[in-house]
């Protein structure tokens, strides 16, 4: 068991479910879960461990806490009387947060359950993908406060819409619903409230279910694909698909699928 399953969080509440999926939930509801510093560590920890340790893990969920929010983004209140210099130090701690939520080596995905506001969207679109609720809403307000998207805003949602998209998106600071943002492609599928973690829990169990290693190697060779040439994408992927070959898992899986049989896939 990784060790950040043992500590408690001020700012989140974790669970695990059977017993290989994680929820993380974001939990300052009377701030509609914005981000303070703390917030900033905790998931910054959380995700730097888990690159080293998934202790059994095989996919994370991250959520809010409520049905009011997702995340407010930062939080305006604690960065109201900051310094200069103590504002550029909260936000390296949250550029290191989103840079280890995008390198988890496990599939992360969101469950958007309300607002998902500046960086609550840019937590978002740092995800594998988005499930939401219909009454989430999100937008990138940052221009309307004086900065700009620096949580990964302007490279993960330009990914996701596009790039005429994401000006408007980034550039207006208007908000936008659930609906829109499938129609658009930040979100993959859209549910009532009600139904949201059983939803994405749902497609969670199904990729828990996939041999480990084979869904590691997959998502980092669409992850680093994605950026690169054609051929360079293909010369990733072969190398990752040579990684299967030796693996008991890969033996099981034709095994299984010979003798008609679930297969039990151990990540070796």
């Amino acid at each position: 068991m990784p060790d950040v399953l043992t500590t408690k969080y001020e700012t989140l509440e974790l669970q695990t479910i059977e017993p290989n999926v994680l929820v993380i939930r974001m939990n300052r509801p009377q701030s509609a879960n914005a981000m303070n510093t703390q917030m900033g560590v905790e998931l910054m920890t959380i995700f730097e461990r888990l690159q080293i340790d998934q202790g059994g893990l095989r996919c994370v969920i991250i959520t809010g806490v409520g049905e009011r929010a997702f995340c407010a983004g930062g939080d305006l209140v604690e960065r109201r009387t900051m310094t200069d210099e103590q504002w550029q130090a909260q936000h390296a701690i949250f550029e290191r947060m989103v840079r280890a939520m995008m390198n988890c080596p496990l599939p992360l995905v969101a469950a958007v359950n309300g607002a998902a506001i500046g960086g609550g969207c840019e937590v978002a679109a740092a995800c594998d993908f988005v499930y939401a609720a219909r009454t989430a809403r999100f937008a990138l307000t940052e221009v309307t406060l004086g900065i700009m998207p620096g949580a990964g805003g302007t490279q993960n949602l330009t990914r996701a819409v596009g790039t005429r998209r994401a000006k408007e998106i980034i550039l207006t600071g208007k908000p936008f619903s659930a609906e829109e943002a499938e129609r658009w492609g930040l979100v993959n599928e859209v549910v009532e409230l009600g139904e949201l973690m059983e939803a994405t829990l749902r497609t969670v169990r199904r990729i828990a279910e996939n041999a480990p290693i084979s869904v590691k190697e997959a998502k980092q060779s669409i992850q680093r694909g994605v950026d690169m040439s054609i051929f360079d994408g293909l010369a990733f992927e072969i190398e990752a698909y040579n990684r299967m070959v030796p693996t008991a898992d890969r033996r099981e899986g034709v095994n299984a699928f010979n003798e008609k049989r679930k297969p039990n896939f151990q990540g070796k």
